[in-house]
């Protein structure tokens, strides 16, 4: 049974469509990440799980009841709604210690002393966190804050856990040990997560499933993987990384063993790429070529199946591992991104190469 259904959910604030006709279904157990720039509508839709917002049409269930149908004058509060949450500012009560902050919600559902105090420290123990539970909340780190944060949400153990772009506030290299933390954390105990953030690489480490949002609806909900090589248009390409978009015209289209590909002639260039079904021969599409799967200073496979470029080396710029390269191609400039030893000085001529099974073309 699905955790949580959101069924053509819409939401206005005055004149603005903040949530428009949004549908989602998080299996149980599972962890969806919706993912999109500030004001794409995820906070909102979040909230509308929570209960911290009314949805203005369509459903919410939780399990196998429904908490929120204005059609029929329903709406469950958040309180009842078995769910924990967990915002980006922490919420953590400053003139509490660790253990009493995350107390609180077995508290308030008056539940006994020692049940309490069972649950409290068996949460900390998960977290990592029971050596500090006598600690004041002033005096922890923002990584320890949020690990209290989320303790809190746990300890009542909820049905779902809803988390509002939890890492934010954390410095980069505490984010990235956080994302590894909070995944094994979720796939151990289980729990069905709806995740929010605008961090695509975030929403990439986490996700089983990510829901790309833009301008208040969904445009594509699947793995993570599959948002990054098949992206559905040029938008949701677009956002996840920083994808050559190449316009062009379909000249023929073929079907190889498990793929479709597309001969496509651009500006000044044309070659084969891996297409989505039903693309027919006129069409104008745009091919994502991602930086990393470009090859330097290879000529194309035997096979023809891949596009070929000369070009000249803009600019270098080294990124440890993995040098990240502008190339002027003709009109268009590529971003390609090469292993560090192999290093190209600006001015260069180049040949560029990539094959079709790492390109895409999506209509547009």
């Amino acid at each position: 049974m699905p955790a949580v259904v959101v069924d053509d959910v819409g939401k206005r604030f005055g004149p603005v469509r903040a949530v428009d006709g949004v549908s989602l279904t998080v299996a149980d157990g599972r962890l969806l990440t919706l993912l999109g720039p500030s004001g794409c509508g995820k906070t909102t839709t979040l909230r509308m799980i929570a209960g911290l917002e009314q949805n203005d049409t369509g459903r919410i269930a939780i399990g196998d009841r429904i908490v929120s149908d204005p059609a029929r004058g329903l709406f469950v509060a958040p309180e009842r709604r078995e769910i924990g949450m967990v915002f980006q500012s922490y919420a953590i009560w400053p003139h509490m210690t660790v253990f009493a902050n995350v107390a609180y919600p077995l508290q308030v559902r008056h539940r006994p002393a020692a049940e309490v105090r069972e649950r409290v420290l068996g949460t900390l123990k998960l977290m990592e966190m029971a050596h500090l539970a006598e600690r004041p909340a002033t005096a922890l780190s923002g990584g320890q804050q949020q690990r209290v944060a989320i303790a809190r949400a746990l300890v009542f153990q909820p049905r779902v856990l809803l988390m509002d772009e939890p890492l934010s506030n954390l410095d980069a290299k505490l984010r990235e040990q956080m994302r590894v933390d909070l995944r094994e954390l979720q796939q151990r105990l289980g729990i069905t997560t709806v995740y929010v953030t605008h961090d695509q690489e975030e929403a990439m480490v986490l996700s089983d499933e990510i829901a790309v949002m833009h301008e208040g609806r969904i445009l594509q909900v699947a793995p993570p993987e599959t948002i990054y090589t098949r992206p559905v248009n040029r938008t949701v390409a677009a956002f996840v990384g920083t994808p050559n978009l190449l316009p062009a015209k379909v000249l023929e289209v073929r079907w190889a063993p498990g793929a479709t590909l597309a001969r496509v002639q651009g500006e000044d260039w044309n070659g084969w790429c891996s297409a989505p079904d039903g693309l027919q021969p006129g069409e104008a599409v745009t091919v994502i070529v991602r930086p990393e799967v470009i090859q330097l200073g290879r000529a194309p496979g035997s096979s023809g199946s891949a596009i070929a470029w000369t070009g000249v080396v803009r600019q270098r710029f080294f990124r440890g591992t993995r040098n990240l390269y502008t190339m002027q191609v003709g009109a268009r400039t590529l971003t390609v991104e090469a292993p560090s030893d192999q290093a190209a000085a600006p001015g260069t001529p180049v040949s560029l190469s990539v094959d079709a099974i790492h390109t895409w073309a999506v209509r547009g």
